[in-house]
């Protein structure tokens, strides 16, 4: 699993510290664990997004779509699936469909990470029921933010396409399969027109 650094919750060991400080401590190798994906796809470590990264690029998303057209929601829950939706890579990793592990292993290695994040904050089941919450996909707002999750994957793969990365093709493909609402797959097929002349492979279905 590349990283620019190990956890930083190891530089704490022997260091008594409050569960909060602790806690973000952790969340910091959002900020410094790549998305594998883009990495194995050939995309230079300088400019390969991190996990942090996404995640600020779905909440934004979250918050934009659901103001703009999913009034039905509750925004709070939104924003707060969104923020959260990752936390199970802190300690699991960003696991990807290549490195041949089972979603049952996936499934269960994240939520451990999640509880061992969030069970020393006041209130941290709250949090675990959230993760929990976008995980099964269960409610309104969860199946939004998984959708949202996907459209920001796809996005995010225009850009690279856009700054010379190759075709990104396949991650955009990957992205309009798992699309529901239409309105989230128009904007991604607003953006793949935006990779044509960059790579003629990928256009609107």
């Amino acid at each position: 699993m590349e990283q620019k650094a190990e956890n930083p919750i190891q530089t704490l060991e022997e260091t008594d510290v409050t569960p909060l400080i602790a806690a973000y401590f952790e969340l910091c190798h959002l900020k410094q664990l790549y998305r594998q994906g883009w990495l194995r796809r050939g995309v230079p470590r300088q400019r390969c997004e991190s996990v942090a990264e996404h995640t600020f690029g779905a909440a934004m998303l979250a918050l934009w779509l659901a103001q703009t057209y999913r009034q039905d929601l509750d925004l709070c829950k939104v924003v707060q699936l969104a923020l959260v939706h990752d936390f199970g890579e802190v300690y699991a990793g960003d696991i990807i469909p290549a490195d041949g592990i089972s979603e049952q292993e996936k499934s269960q290695r994240e939520a451990e990470s999640v509880r061992q994040v969030f069970s020393k904050l006041t209130g941290g089941q709250t949090w675990i029921e959230l993760w929990q919450e976008f995980e099964e996909g269960m409610t309104n707002e969860a199946r939004f933010v998984r959708q949202i999750d996907r459209l920001e994957m796809g996005l995010q793969a225009v850009v690279y396409a856009r700054q010379g990365s190759g075709d990104m093709s396949e991650f955009i493909e990957s992205a309009r399969r798992a699309l529901t609402d239409g309105e989230i797959i128009n904007l991604l097929g607003e953006a793949a027109d935006l990779t044509m002349g960059f790579d003629d492979k990928i256009g609107r279905s």
